[in-house]
Order: C-alpha cells, then structure tokens, then sequence
C-alpha cells in the first residue's frame, strides 16, 4: 500500500480514536452519575440499574474497537498496515474503507467469526 494511502487511514483512525476517548468518557461519567441518584423507588431503581448496565455495555464495545483501533495505528508504524495478520495477505481495500482498524483480510475474518481462526 502506497504511502499517501496508509496516511489517509492514519488520519481516520486517529479521528475515530478521539471520538471513541470522548464516548468512553462519557459514558463512564453517565454511569458514575447513574449511580449518584439517590432514588428510592423500585422502578427508579430498576430503571437506574438497566441504564447503568447499557452504559458499561456501551463502553465496552467502544473500549474493545479502541483497542483495535490503536493496534491499527501501531501497525501503521511497524509497516504492516493492510496486511492481514493471519495469512498475511493484502486486506481488500473496500473493507478497509469500511474498516479501517480491521485485522483479517474478508476469508480469515468469515473464519474468525466461525471460530475456525
């Protein structure tokens, strides 16, 4: 992959990092004030506890495309960008469009999501 290419993905994952920092931010903030609400009705308590428990799932799922996120980047400095990291093939540059922190080439992550890798 050309330089000015892996440039365009590094600027893309560096602005979905930021966004992903913001929303993990906020979400733990949103929790945090879940659970300052001194509430002492059922339903407030059980609505409080539904909101809680979809923010931490919330802030999960962006902490683990985080992670992804700034594997990618370090990638990016180790040259390896676009390359997938089990066959070590080319990943198609349409499912980086989508994707940009992906791992697998489309085979290897259709092996992956049935357990096979």
């Amino acid at each position: 992959m050309d330089k000015k290419k892996v440039e365009v993905y590094r600027k893309r994952l560096l602005d979905k990092r930021d966004e992903l920092l913001r929303m993990v931010s906020k979400s733990d903030q949103d929790g945090r004030e879940a659970d300052e609400e001194g509430t002492q009705d059922i339903a407030d308590k059980a609505a409080n506890a539904y909101t809680k428990e979809f923010l931490f799932h919330q802030s999960n799922d962006n902490r683990q495309t985080l992670a992804l996120v700034n594997e990618a980047l370090e990638r990016i400095k180790e040259g390896t960008y676009g390359v997938c990291v089990e066959c070590r093939e080319e990943v198609q540059t349409k499912r980086l469009e989508a994707v940009p922190w992906a791992r697998h080439c489309i085979e290897c992550q259709d092996k992956q999501d049935q357990g096979l890798l």
